[in-house]
């Protein structure tokens, strides 16, 4: 029999997963909603904790009323089908090619840069302070099924990145083209402010994409950057 109460105690923790970062953080869960998505998931083989469709869909997972199971999601549409998952967190930041994400408080941006980490064969994507979450629907979204196949890490400190670091900052050393890139860990900030100081300091080097305009889309320049690593990889 498909789900037909809104006070289902499995629908209250889809919401809550959803609309909540420290439910996630707590459970140590997030969602993941579409055709797609569950497809991405499945390949990768990242199993569902649940799986819920809307009823009569003809889809795999629990049945649930077509308007309960819009009102449980994360979408303004509303979707057939949605999974739990559990998080999946490296121990550790992996080379010979890493992201590192600073300050990216925007999920929709953490999601596209992890968007092009698979694309361009990143080892790993990492997490560090002020940047959003992850598994947050948005982010989850904006990845198209990457989060499912690139390796997260979570970071404190530039010293427990791999390989040399590079700092990417708007009209500050030479042209990234021009640098070694390989076994790198590429530093991004957040749009508007960059990376601090401090962090630029730190870095082994720091290198800028040349544009005509004053900044980039931090994943715009992260998949640039990416793009640039991958073109200088050995084949």
């Amino acid at each position: 029999m498909p789900i037909t109460s809104p006070h289902n105690e499995k629908l209250k923790e889809i919401r809550k997963l959803n609309q909540r970062k420290r439910w996630r953080e707590r459970s140590g869960r997030f969602v993941a909603e579409g055709e797609d998505l569950l497809a991405a998931a499945d390949a990768a083989g990242w199993p569902a904790v649940e799986r819920y469709c809307a009823a009569g869909s003809g889809l795999a997972g629990v049945e649930v009323e077509q308007q309960l199971l819009a009102a449980a999601s994360g979408l303004g549409s509303g979707t057939r089908v949605l999974a739990v998952y559990e998080e999946r967190w490296a121990p550790q930041p992996a080379g010979p090619l890493c992201v590192y994400l600073h300050g990216l408080s925007d999920p929709g941006n953490v999601g596209a840069v992890l968007r092009g980490a698979l694309a361009f064969g990143a080892a790993t994507v990492a997490r560090g302070p002020g940047t959003a979450d992850p598994f947050s629907p948005k982010a989850v979204r904006a990845s198209m099924g990457a989060v499912f196949a690139v390796p997260l890490a979570r970071v404190t400190e530039i010293g427990q990145l791999p390989g040399r670091t590079i700092a990417l900052a708007a009209g500050l050393g030479r042209p990234l083209a021009e640098l070694d890139l390989s076994d790198v860990t590429l530093l991004i900030g957040a749009e508007r402010e960059g990376l601090p100081d401090e962090l630029i300091e730190a870095a082994d080097e720091t290198a800028q994409i040349p544009i005509a305009t004053h900044s980039l889309n931090a994943a715009m320049a992260a998949t640039i950057a990416l793009y640039e690593a991958s073109r200088m990889a050995p084949r």
